[in-house]
């Protein structure tokens, strides 16, 4: 991916829906329970909505309750860029792709063990690999 593409709307709204334009370009967050992966227990693993990077493997999703996927860790810590996040009156920790900027949603420290941390997702901030591939 070209590096002026990376911060560039209309690249972004071109390859996008609406909403995954709003939620993964502008940081908006879908409805909870409404998402498409918040309860899909498939084996495999989770890519960045924008540029395929792996991000997270099923085997750390869980059910958090929250009605987001959730998981305890992503593949490794060097695909994720951290964020302070001050809006809505609120402190929290904003996650994006690192390789392209995309907002994933957020990580808390309220999570199961090994980790103690919940990786909140948005689904459509992200894509399984098998329905990336059912769409080749």
């Amino acid at each position: 991916m070209a590096e002026d593409s990376k911060n560039n709307d209309d690249f972004w709204r071109d390859k996008l829906t609406p909403e995954e334009f709003a939620i993964c370009r502008q940081k908006g967050t879908e409805r909870p329970f409404t998402g498409r992966y918040w309860a899909d227990q498939r084996p495999g693993e989770y890519l960045c909505r924008c540029c395929g990077e792996r991000l997270f493997d099923a085997s750390t999703k869980y059910d958090a309750g929250c009605g987001w996927p959730s998981f305890y860790a992503p593949v490794n810590k060097g695909v994720i860029k951290e964020i302070m996040d001050t809006s809505h009156g609120m402190v929290r920790t904003e996650v994006t792709c690192k390789a392209c900027g995309c907002h994933l949603g957020h990580v808390f420290p309220d999570g199961p063990a090994p980790t103690g941390e919940r990786y909140c997702i948005n689904s459509a901030s992200v894509l399984h690999a098998d329905d990336k591939q059912a769409d080749s």
